[in-house]
């Protein structure tokens, strides 16, 4: 197997650079790739000396600036030039990384990805996608995740594609379901957009068999696992994704507060721990890695802001496959076969 360089931002997200120096950390005891920390390069050298790692996986390069949360995701790649995410982005653009992974500013990422990197062929807006844990086991993945509000019919087509290889050569799964995030399971429910794009992606099954979609899909089927791909315009995937996550850790709040309302709760809490544990794991988001951002030429990878150590160190292992199974090569190669379905419409 190719060494890879995975190109790490030292400065994004809410717990950098301490958490993200400590997933490197502990990532570089598990790889044979490198990991190269971009950043304020003497605060991530005394992170890392605080840390057990493997000094011949890590290298640093300096970037003086950061693009912060609250700067205009445009401007700042346009004026920031020396921050974490442009350099880092760059970095990826000129051969000199393989995959680029940020747990900073969303938007940021995006227009970076855009500007630097550039859109694949024949995709008109990239996305983002993100994992999903559903209750059966497992993941779905739902595209869009945030990356765009509003979306056109042909979109939407672009999600269900991209999604689709990302499942097959990263999740290692074969021929993915792919299912339309709708108001009912019928196919002439929803918005003109939702209806259009039904019909484009009953075509690419039927015609071009290229999607394996399986029809509309309803809000309250999402947290079972409907299909392995969920499709949908940014405003309703992060909708379902802050919904689930605020849902999740209230039920979980909810059980640690009636398991300990006394003696006997607490008895039983003891006894059914291990349980209490696996549940907690399963809507625990770092332990899928990170959302790759779909449809830019290069591998990008976005952490949640909040991210640990757990999170970071998951995301650079993960982002292995991403990177060696040509996923973006193969986005492009799909994409071009379904531009006519998209046109036709």
């Amino acid at each position: 197997m190719k060494a890879r360089t995975i190109i790490l931002d030292g400065m994004g997200g809410d717990h950098a650079p301490a958490e993200i120096v400590a997933g490197a950390a502990l990532a570089s005891m598990q790889t044979e790739h490198k990991i190269c920390i971009v950043g304020d390069e003497e605060r991530i050298r005394e992170e890392l000396a605080k840390r057990k790692h493997n000094p011949a996986a890590i290298e640093t390069v300096h970037a003086e600036e950061v693009i912060h949360g609250h700067d205009a995701p445009v401007k700042a790649i346009r004026t920031k030039k020396r921050s974490s995410i442009v350099v880092g982005i760059n970095m990826v653009r000129d051969g000199q990384g393989d995959v680029f992974i940020s747990a900073g500013n969303t938007g940021a990422l995006m227009a970076g990805g855009l500007f630097i990197l550039g859109r694949i062929q024949g995709v008109d807006r990239p996305a983002l996608a993100s994992t999903y844990p559903v209750l059966s086991g497992g993941v779905s993945l739902l595209v869009d995740s945030g990356a765009n509000s509003e979306c056109k019919p042909n979109n939407l087509l672009e999600f269900a594609a991209m999604g689709s290889i990302y499942m097959e050569q990263v999740m290692d799964i074969e021929k993915p379901t792919v299912g339309l995030v709708n108001m009912g399971t019928e196919e002439n429910k929803g918005t003109m957009v939702l209806k259009s794009a039904y019909t484009m992606l009953s075509r690419s099954r039927d015609e071009l068999d290229a999607l394996n979609f399986i029809g509309n899909i309803e809000a309250r089927d999402v947290p079972n696992g409907p299909a392995d791909v969920l499709v949908c315009d940014g405003y309703v995937g992060n909708v379902i994704l802050k919904l689930t996550e605020g849902l999740a850790w209230s039920m979980l709040k909810l059980l640690k507060r009636k398991f300990t309302a006394n003696i006997f709760t607490k008895m039983g809490a003891a006894m059914l721990g291990g349980k209490l544990k696996e549940l907690k794991e399963v809507f625990d988001y770092s332990e899928y890695g990170g959302a790759p951002i779909l449809g830019v030429r290069g591998a990008m990878v976005k952490l949640h802001g909040s991210s640990n150590a757990g999170a970071v160190k998951n995301a650079i292992l993960k982002s292995v496959p991403y990177v060696e199974n040509g996923v973006v090569r193969r986005i492009e190669e799909r994409m071009i076969g379904m531009e006519a379905i998209a046109i036709s419409e």
